[in-house]
This record gives structure tokens, sequence and C-alpha cells, in this order.
């Protein structure tokens, strides 16, 4: 691929099947908008240019895929209509137009790169990508001479009997001579039942004009179109695998691949060990040498070289845990700094706070960090000791060495390397115990 690129997404469609008010594209695969995971691979084939074509009524998905220019589809005519859409987008190209589909999200940057790459070798004007199902009943088939040349797509219920026997189909994204393009396109008619404008009718046109045009093979996992929520889950489920796999291929060790869940962004540092049902969600970064045990999710969050997180840990937005910190068993951390070396071990939540370097959090510790208006922040200092269910109490500062005995509820600052508690006076009345259960006793008749 030595041109220059543009690409196409088509992204108008509404997709009834999903039954969803949302617009089909938007709906997510491993944490991000399918639409999204499209714009990305173009981003990787570095396309000088990424046209959206949208249909009416669609804020979310413009303000989605901005910056890229979108155009308003506004009557659905067919494929070759949309595409059509963004002709002011399309007028003056050069080299290459790729037409992608915002439903499809599996396509590799790969696989993109070899479409390309086979239609400027002889100079086609048009390129398809074409796979092979084990039962091609449905799809429109791809006819090639001895050449391997494209002489036609053919819709299935079109196919003469030698046609339906063959099995090369096509998956609908396609590559364009950009000089071309807009000719081609406009030549198309919609002489057909639904009166549609068919993107596939360009290679027909480009055969009238003395054009030749190629099909490349693509495996049939990358080519599924998401037209309900059964095929997202099973889009999902082939991008998992295929993140699980690269995460390996990395360097990560993954101990049950099949019960962890990455979005697409998720980094994994050298070394890492994932134990089962992890989730990722959605700006998650791990250093290298650390551990994240099982059942814990993490979102949005940094986490340093060597921590040690988990079993069933929450790190929420805007959680960064330092090199060799420990966030153990049912901690959540929302919005705060753990830094290097510093213990969360059990059963705490840390919310808008800094834990300071060597800090030790007691189990039960909380930060009290909501009054009901205003999220308030907390201040740990380094090497300080919270006592166990201790409750901070937002805005407050622990200073550096400070130790909090157990059960304390701090309101106010304390002082580095002071000890602070606040416990009720102790009351003990002897034998009051067993005078209480014997007069229940004789109340209830039980013993």
């Amino acid at each position: 691929m030595s041109l220059e690129l543009s690409v196409v997404v088509l992204a108008a469609g509404m997709g009834t099947r999903m039954k969803s008010a949302l617009p089909k594209v938007m709906h997510k695969v491993a944490g991000k908008p399918m639409v999204g995971h499209v714009i990305d691979t173009a981003a990787h084939l570095k396309a000088a240019k990424t046209m959206v074509v949208v249909g009416p009524d669609m804020p979310d998905l413009i303000k989605t895929v901005a910056p890229h220019p979108t155009f308003e589809q506004t009557d659905r005519l067919g494929t070759a209509h949309a595409v059509l859409a963004a002709k002011d987008g399309l007028k003056g190209l050069t080299g290459n137009v790729l037409v992608l589909y915002a439903d499809s999200p599996l396509f590799t940057a790969e696989t993109l790169a070899r479409l390309v790459a086979a239609r400027e070798e002889n100079d086609h004007a048009v390129a398809v990508l074409g796979f092979r199902p084990e039962d091609p009943t449905g799809y429109g088939r791809l006819v090639t001479d001895q050449n391997g040349n494209l002489t036609a797509i053919v819709e299935d219920k079109e196919c003469n009997d030698a046609q339906r026997q063959i099995n090369f189909c096509n998956s609908g994204v396609m590559c364009f001579k950009a000089e071309d393009m807009i000719a081609t396109l406009e030549a198309i008619d919609n002489a057909n039942a639904k009166g549609e404008y068919y993107l596939t009718d360009a290679v027909e046109v480009a055969q009238k004009n003395g054009q030749s045009c190629v099909a490349v093979e693509v495996d049939e996992a990358e080519t599924l179109g998401v037209n309900s929520r059964t095929q997202l889950a099973v889009a999902e489920g082939i991008l998992q695998d295929r993140l699980r796999e690269q995460a390996m291929v990395d360097g990560a060790t993954l101990i049950d691949p099949a019960s962890v869940f990455f979005s697409a962004d998720t980094k994994l540092g050298r070394d890492v060990i994932v134990e089962p049902n992890v989730v990722f969600g959605p700006g998650v970064v791990v250093g290298d040498n650390t551990v994240i045990k099982a059942f814990s999710h993490l979102e949005s969050c940094v986490v340093g070289e060597g921590a040690d997180i988990g079993p069933y840990a929450r790190l929420r937005p805007g959680a960064e845990i330092g090199a060799g910190a420990r966030v153990g068993n049912f901690v959540e951390i929302k919005k705060a700094v753990v830094e290097d070396g510093a213990k969360v071990n059990h059963l705490s939540y840390i919310g808008d706070a800094r834990v300071g370097a060597k800090a030790n959090i007691g189990a039960g510790t909380i930060t009290c960090n909501y009054d009901g208006f205003r999220k308030q922040h907390t201040d740990i200092g380094a090497g300080a000791f919270i006592g166990s269910n201790s409750s901070l109490v937002a805005p407050v500062e622990i200073g550096d060495g400070a130790i909090v005995g157990a059960g304390s509820t701090i309101t106010g600052k304390v002082e580095a390397d002071a000890l602070t508690l606040t416990r009720a006076e102790r009351i003990e009345k002897k034998g009051w115990a067993a005078k209480f259960r014997e007069k229940m006793s004789q109340l209830t008749g039980k013993k």
C-alpha cells in the first residue's frame, strides 16, 4: 500500500433487530462502541481522511466519532446511496477509498491493508473482500475468472444453478480507486425489487467501463456484521479471544484465559499475572510484575509496577496504585492515589484520597468523602497507620507517621507522628448478662 488512503464508514442504520433506542453502531464490544473499533482500524491504516455517514437525529453518534466529519443519509436508499451521501468529502481524493461498515468491528488492519494493496497492484477500479462460509446460502456470490479477476457479484436469489455452487461470498467491504469512485457510484441504478442503490453493482459498472476488479479472501470470523444482540455477543467472544491471545503474546500470564475479560484499550505490562474471573473495564493500565488476583474489577485506573491487587478488589475510575502497593480483598478504591508500598489489605473504602507511601490502612477503614452535596478529600501521610474500623470524615489530614487508634472517628487534622483515638467511656456491669438471660427465660419460657 503506497497511495493515499481515505475511509468512508457507513453508520446510518438504526438496527431495528437490536430493539434499542441506541443506534446500533453505538452498542459496545470490549468496552468500546462498534463504530469506535472501525475508526480505530482506519487510524492503524494511517488513513488521511475518515468520513462517517450517519442517519437523521444521531447526535450521540456524531459526538462519538468527532473530530471526523459526518454526512447525513436522510433517506435510506441503499449502500451506494449511503456512500454518495459523503460525495462532498469524496471530491478531489486520490489513491484509495475504503468503504467500511460500523456494525462490522472485527476486520483487522492487516486484512484491510491486503485489500488496498490488491486494488493498487493492477490499478483495479474496485477490490472486494470475500470469504468462504460452510453454507453460502443467503450471501452474494463473488464470480471470478481464470485469472482471479472479479467479474460479478450476484445476489443469492438471482444466482443460476452454477453460481449457487460458488462458496466465495461477499463481505461487503470494498476498496475503490478514488479518482473514479464518484462516477462509478453515480452510474449505479435502482432497477431492483427494493428500488435501492446497491454498492455491489459497482463491479458491474466497472466491467462495462472496461475496468478490472479483484477479490481478496478473508477468514469468515472477521466478516461478522452485528444485527442483533445475539450477534453482538458473538462479536464480543471473538474479540475477547483476540485480546486474551495478544495479552499472552505480549508477556502476561492468564491463569484461566476464558474467564478474563478485557477492554479494547487495556494495557498490561510484562510478567503481569492475572488470576481467574478478572474484569478490565475501559482505561486500565497495569505495570510490569503486577499480580491481579481472582474476581477483581478494574476500570479507568493505573496500577504501578509490582503492585498486588485482590482478590475481590474493585478499582474505580481515578484510582492510581503505586509501585509495590497492596490493595487486598473486598477493598474499593475510587479517585484516590495509593502511593508506593502502601497497604490497604481488606474490607476498606478509600475515595477522594491520598494514601502516602508505606502507609497502612486497617480493616474496615473508610473515608467519609461525601456530605450529600460535595466530595471532600482525605490526605493520609507517608508511613501513617490507620487502625481497623476507623472513619476518616473528610476533609481531613493525617500527618506523616501518625497513628489512628482502632475504632476512631477522625474529624480534624492529626499531626505528624501523633497518636489519635476517639472512644466512648467503657461501662461494665458485672453479672448483668446472666440476670438478663434468667429474666427473659421466665418471660418467654425459653432457656
